[in-house]
């Protein structure tokens, strides 16, 4: 990523990376929706959202520093997605806070510098009157467990790798396999497909776990009442479709407007279920990409 460097309370910060946190787009660590994400960083959830951009200072302590210009940090994000270099340097103008950590792991570091460490606490910080922490770095979660964040991962994964899936999730089914593919993120190692229901685009069954039916009937949900912002969310897919995401409490939904989807629960650590077209799923997404929020 970039290695320039921007400036905080005149301290340099070495930027490595940056993230949206947007309505339609931000980290799965930090919550099912936008309103909880930007909860987990105490911020409001201010509507055109915000830009995080993480790096280090000149001791290597990790920062977060979040910026109101969002569309500065979109042009960086794809610039370096297309490999193509890009100074982000937000005006101070921009800087609405300073955060301690990183909310999510990065593999970089700044050249020159320490490593990555927590800075020290600020000398005003300190324990509140409940005893707890008042200086808490953000941090990515616990990858060794599976909980929400990993499960919500595994689910932009499989977005992001939609087409790996879905080829190697036909290849299991013709040959009678039940492993799915190792996905990159920690959040779907060693994850297995489940029997959500029936795979094939003709079948009509309805699927026959009890937490994708759970799932299902909650998104019909989302159709006729509104949820919290962000929990459905419609990105670019090849042709005239659509990827879809959607979270809920203790399950992640991720599906192709002209395909299957896949459900990922909280109690079924490492599983993902797949959930045949059938007659009544095409319905379903394309009400709900009718109701999700896009990007900009």
């Amino acid at each position: 990523m970039a290695g320039t460097d921007d400036s905080v309370d005149d301290d340099p910060l070495y930027v490595l990376t940056a993230a949206l946190l947007t309505p339609a787009r931000f980290p799965a660590v930090l919550g099912d929706d936008y309103p909880e994400a930007c909860a987990a960083l105490g911020l409001d959830p201010y509507e055109r959202g915000y830009g995080l951009v993480m790096g280090q200072d000149g001791d290597g302590a990790r920062w977060t520093v979040v910026v109101d210009d969002v569309s500065l940090v979109a042009v960086a994000i794809a610039s370096w997605d297309c490999g193509i270099e890009y100074d982000l340097s937000p005006g101070e103008r921009t800087v609405v806070c300073a955060l301690p950590g990183w909310p999510v792991a990065l593999a970089v570091r700044a050249p020159g510098v320490p490593a990555p460490h927590d800075p020290e606490p600020e000398p005003a910080s300190g324990e509140s009157e409940n005893g707890e922490g008042a200086w808490r770095p953000l941090a990515p979660p616990d990858t060794d467990g599976w909980g929400p964040a990993q499960r919500r991962l595994g689910a932009d994964e499989i977005a992001l790798q939609w087409a790996a899936w879905r080829e190697r999730l036909d290849g299991a089914v013709d040959d009678g396999a039940t492993t799915a593919p190792a996905a990159a993120h920690a959040g779907t190692e060693n994850v297995s497909t489940g029997d959500g229901s029936a795979h094939d685009r003709g079948e009509t069954a309805a699927p026959s776990h009890e937490g994708v039916r759970r799932v299902l009937k909650e998104l019909r949900g989302y159709v006729e009442t509104a949820p919290p912002l962000g929990r459905v969310r419609s990105s670019f897919a090849p042709g005239e479709a659509r990827t879809l995401r959607a979270d809920g409490p203790g399950w992640s939904f991720v599906a192709r407007t002209d395909d299957m989807a896949f459900v990922l629960l909280d109690e079924e650590p490492g599983e993902v279920l797949p959930v045949g077209r059938g007659t009544e799923l095409p319905a379903l997404l394309t009400a709900l990409d009718e109701m999700a929020v896009r990007p900009a």
